[in-house]
């Protein structure tokens, strides 16, 4: 008489985002690059990343802070890094792709952490989809139209030929102050994003990039969604000096949502507010994201 077969042992939780196996799912033929950590319980977390950015471009304190207590699901969306396909040259397509990722996991409900052009996608997606979304972080961004949202591309290419002139990373300059604590935090972060050694994601091409900044001047210069038409509770963040996406729209973003929850903006902080004052916001967050 055989042995009863035993079930499959569950795969078990990597103990931080810089040993966490990238996997990958199906979206309509398309491949789509992702990882994942934290308990397997309760509403997940997916993170929708900033301009040019792939899976490795998350602060390791960040992500490994909201995993002590959510699960947290990060993805390269279509194009971008190690995922198939061309990448689109709008957010509303952006944000349909993530939909289409969220629901080829298998999952019915979202929390979302928008960071900068994440920001975008998350309000399109919360906008269209409103019954797939629990609640919203939005860090760094602002709403369609925002004030200064169309000089991304400008003031992207201007720092990437300071950065290579300088040999330094363009995020030292869009993402962080030019004071002394500034610097010293940029440099910290961008040493933090070395920690993962192994298995590390692709770099996004020339072209992705390029409809990235197609997408975000095109944002900068529309007027839809209206923010107001949101009502899911949403955590508001950024730091009090960005460059990128310049802070007032953050203000005005917690102004016009009806359920908004504004973070003080964080002191001598830019467009990585979040990173530069991980602690804090890792704290904000996982309160905010309760149940």
């Amino acid at each position: 008489m055989s042995a009863p077969r035993s079930s499959p042992a569950p795969i078990p939780t990597p103990a931080s985002y810089k040993n966490a196996p990238t996997r990958s799912v199906s979206v309509r033929g398309v491949d789509f690059v992702y990882r994942q950590l934290g308990p397997h319980d309760g509403v997940p977390l997916i993170l929708l990343n900033h301009l040019a950015a792939v899976l490795d471009n998350w602060d390791p304190r960040v992500i490994d802070g909201l995993a002590a207590r959510r699960r947290v699901i990060t993805f390269d969306n279509r194009g971008v890094g190690a995922s198939g396909g061309s990448t689109p040259d709008t957010i509303e397509a952006m944000a349909h792709d993530a939909v289409l990722f969220i629901r080829a996991l298998g999952l019915d409900q979202a929390d979302l952490l928008g960071l900068s052009m994440g920001g975008f996608i998350a309000q399109v997606i919360a906008a269209e989809e409103p019954h797939l979304v629990r609640k919203i972080i939005l860090a760094g961004t602002g709403p369609a139209g925002g004030t200064g949202i169309d000089k991304v591309t400008a003031l992207t290419l201007r720092a990437t030929l300071k950065g290579a002139l300088t040999r330094h990373d363009p995020k030292q300059f869009l993402f962080f102050t030019d004071t002394e604590s500034g610097r010293r935090a940029g440099r910290a972060f961008l040493e933090r994003l070395k920690e993962r050694t192994d298995n590390r994601d692709k770099a996004i091409s020339l072209s992705s990039f390029r409809a990235q900044l197609k997408a975000i001047h095109r944002w900068g210069l529309q007027t839809s969604p209206d923010p107001s038409r949101i009502h899911h509770p949403a955590l508001v963040a950024n730091g009090e000096s960005d460059r990128m996406v310049p802070s007032e729209n953050t203000l005005d973003l917690a102004a016009r949502m009806p359920r908004a929850e504004l973070v003080p903006l964080y002191r001598d902080a830019g467009h990585g507010g979040i990173f530069q004052y991980h602690d804090e916001f890792v704290s904000q967050a996982l309160a905010f994201l309760e149940p």
